[in-house]
């Protein structure tokens, strides 16, 4: 029997396939080739049609389906992944109201600072375990302020992954884990956050149901068997948010493990086990994949919108056309350590939740027109990316996050010797790398959930290190210099 492993990014939706006997990943495809659209009527807007993941799941598992012969009636479970923070909303007949407000969207941001401060810190950090900022809970506020008629024709709102579960079994619900990422649950209380919904005015019978994240949540119905191939009655038995699902991938479940991602945006991703939060809330604290009543475990998480974007924007932008992005590197790694002095900042994606949701734009700072040449532009963007997982993960630490040991799947900018090198150096952290990703840790999540694994540890029993990154001993002081003046540059955005 088979395991499904959906993955449901903002740029494209990746399936995987699992043996469920051996744990082996024995088919993988994505759809779109190219990145999915995501439209901005302003500047901090960012919308997508949530049928655009559906016709693209759906691409994506018949490549799949088509690639390794095995039939649909053979998979025994489907896990989701999804793309955090998104809201979804959609009225009595299940029909979308509006494009999803996704992630990396902040027009939120003034609603959640004011409820911040009108509910106070203490709260809204002892309940919540962060500022309501620009989550989803926000979000949904603003479609109540500034969309009523919308607002007032909505049944149920959810997230990415929810929606997924409801086109495939007609049924809406979500997860604790989920409910936290919004801002929708109470800690304190082991609930529904009450008093957020009534600061906002909003009715909280818009929730889904909600179901354990590792369990059977619903079975595939006949309407969404027939459009995918698969049997009708086909478990979903996990589901969770990209980066905790992330974690899981990487196995990690407990304190003391840290998982980190470098695609558009990039995240560190720290477990712990005890309720500990910032109190500027720079970095969040949302529910793990595992975390429940009677064993915490939470997800300290450290985002970052601008990192492997800025690196797309050079590769799209600047130097040769049909440069490779391993091209790319390769000249980047020509360029002397630090840049000879230029420096760049990629906050560019958004408002930024580790700069207290300032959204600074992003910069290229120091740059000297006799010295300055391509290489050293690459060099300093991928330099600027690791500096602001750097600066983020101090910030973790106040938090009790100590971070010895780096979790990461080979992939995206963990492709790049200059990024590793910068992050493992100026961090003092080993970076181990993985040959996994979200989908097929998503496939594992699901055969935990059905049963088909008795344990985490016997579903990523043959996860295996591919490669390793130690810190630049020899060299340190020269990232540490680096660093420093990035930081300059940094202070100097902030005043402005």
């Amino acid at each position: 029997m088979y395991l499904l492993g959906f993955d449901i990014g903002s740029s494209s939706v990746k399936v995987s396939l699992v043996e469920a006997a051996t744990g082996k990943c024995i088919g993988a495809a994505f759809s779109p080739k190219h990145e999915m659209t995501i439209t901005a009527q302003t500047p901090e807007q960012a919308e997508q049609d949530p049928l655009l993941w559906w016709e693209n799941l759906k691409l994506a598992l018949a490549e799949v389906l088509r690639t390794s012969s095995v039939k649909g009636d053979q998979i025994k479970a489907i896990g989701i992944s999804y793309q955090m923070h998104g809201l979804v909303v959609v009225d009595k007949n299940k029909k979308v109201l509006r494009p999803a407000i996704i992630w990396c969207d902040s027009r939120a941001t003034q609603i959640g600072a004011k409820a911040f401060e009108d509910l106070g810190a203490d709260k809204c950090l002892g309940h919540l375990l962060n500022s309501p900022g620009n989550f989803t809970a926000s979000k949904l506020k603003w479609v109540k302020d500034n969309e009523p008629e919308i607002y007032n024709k909505i049944y149920k709102i959810m997230l990415p992954g929810d929606y997924i579960a409801m086109k495939l079994t007609g049924d809406i619900t979500t997860t604790v884990s989920g409910l936290s990422e919004g801002m929708f649950w109470d800690f304190k209380n082991n609930t529904t956050a009450d008093f957020l919904f009534d600061y906002y005015g909003i009715d909280k019978n818009l929730l889904p149901t909600i179901v354990p994240t590792f369990a059977v949540q619903g079975e595939v119905c006949q309407e969404a068997a027939q459009e995918l191939g698969l049997a009708k009655g086909v478990k979903i038995s996990y589901r969770g948010g990209d980066q905790p699902n992330n974690a899981l991938s990487l196995n990690v479940l407990n304190p003391g493990q840290v998982a980190a991602t470098g695609g558009t945006s990039g995240v560190v991703y720290g477990v712990s086990g005890e309720v500990k939060y910032d109190p500027l809330s720079r970095v969040n604290t949302f529910a793990h994949v595992n975390h429940s009543e009677k064993l915490t475990r939470l997800g300290v998480l450290l985002c970052i919108n601008g990192t492997g974007i800025l690196n797309s924007w050079l590769h799209k932008n600047i130097g040769e056309t049909g440069l490779s992005y391993k091209d790319m590197d390769t000249i980047a790694n020509s360029a002397p350590i630090g840049s000879e002095g230029l420096s760049m900042l990629p906050f560019g994606n958004g408002a930024e939740r580790v700069l207290r949701n300032a959204n600074p734009g992003a910069a290229m700072m120091n740059i000297n027109f006799n010295i300055h040449k391509t290489p050293h532009i690459y060099r300093a963007g991928q330099e600027g990316i690791a500096f602001a997982f750097k600066y983020g993960m101090d910030i973790m630490k106040e938090t009790g996050i100590n971070i010895n040991t780096i979790h990461a799947g080979l992939a995206n900018m963990f492709y790049s010797d200059v990024f590793r090198n910068t992050l493992a150096t100026t961090t003092n952290a080993v970076i181990e790398l993985y040959n996994t990703d979200g989908s097929v840790g998503a496939a594992r999540g699901a055969g935990i959930g059905v049963g088909e694994y008795k344990t985490p540890e016997e579903a990523f029993s043959n996860l295996k290190v591919v490669k390793t990154t130690e810190p630049d001993t020899k060299h340190a002081q020269e990232y540490t210099e680096a660093y420093n003046k990035w930081l300059e540059c940094l202070e100097k955005i902030n005043k402005q």
